[in-house]
């Protein structure tokens, strides 16, 4: 890997790879961290060009954030682990696991996607006046963030046919992502668990309790 990735960690047991969202840092998952590591050995990574993580020279894409994954597994000694991802970070640990299947024990995906198209019209409309400010601003940075939304990711609802890994899909009930999206994802997913939950995109931090009860006895 060009870079060192940012990471932290907490708590003993079976590895838990815990994937934040475009934009964002590890911090996100405050309120999930303390939960989890009573259990686990929870690992929070700000994905490249995000937190404490440097962008570096490679693609800014979803799938060089996969393998970034794992290269990171590989540093830290990880053969498996549970992975629990949201929003662009459920985008990561999905690809990575239609990849890597072998290394991964189970996923929690909250509000991914496969496609573009299944996000909300309204929010697919502000990321593209966003990206027009941004050009106008020349903020590199923030383009390469909204490109990620616009365009990514490309994941066909057969290839997900193929993952044989314990699954639950999460969103909120008033999510960025369309429900009917985040059911298509449940139902290609063969025996995955949905729960739509009180809440926005961002339920997890917004009100933890009742998403960490649910991953809790999901991953119980």
């Amino acid at each position: 890997m060009d870079i060192a990735l940012h990471y932290t960690e907490h708590g003993a047991g079976e590895p838990l790879i815990l994937l934040h969202g475009n934009g964002e840092d590890s911090t996100y998952f405050e309120y999930q961290v303390p939960f989890l590591a009573q259990r686990f050995r929870v690992i929070t990574m700000d994905t490249r060009g995000h937190g404490g993580s440097p962008r570096g020279e490679a693609p800014f894409t979803l799938e060089q954030f996969a393998q970034d994954l794992g290269e990171f597994m590989d540093q830290q000694g990880i053969v498996s682990a549970h992975l629990l991802g949201f929003s662009d970070g459920a985008n990561v640990a999905l690809l990575f696991a239609l990849g890597n299947p072998q290394h991964v024990r189970s996923l929690v995906l909250d509000g991914a996607n496969l496609f573009p198209e299944g996000l909300a019209p309204e929010v697919r409309a502000e990321d593209a006046e966003s990206y027009r400010e941004a050009q106008a601003a020349g903020d590199t940075h923030q383009l390469e963030l909204l490109r990620l939304m616009m365009e990514e990711p490309h994941i066909d609802p057969a290839e997900l046919a193929a993952l044989d890994v314990p699954t639950l899909v999460t969103a909120g009930t008033n999510d960025m992502v369309l429900e009917e999206h985040t059911r298509l994802i449940a139902a290609s997913i063969p025996g995955a668990r949905l729960r739509i939950l009180e809440g926005t995109h961002f339920h997890a931090h917004e009100d933890p309790a009742p998403f960490n009860q649910v991953v809790g006895e999901f991953l119980g």
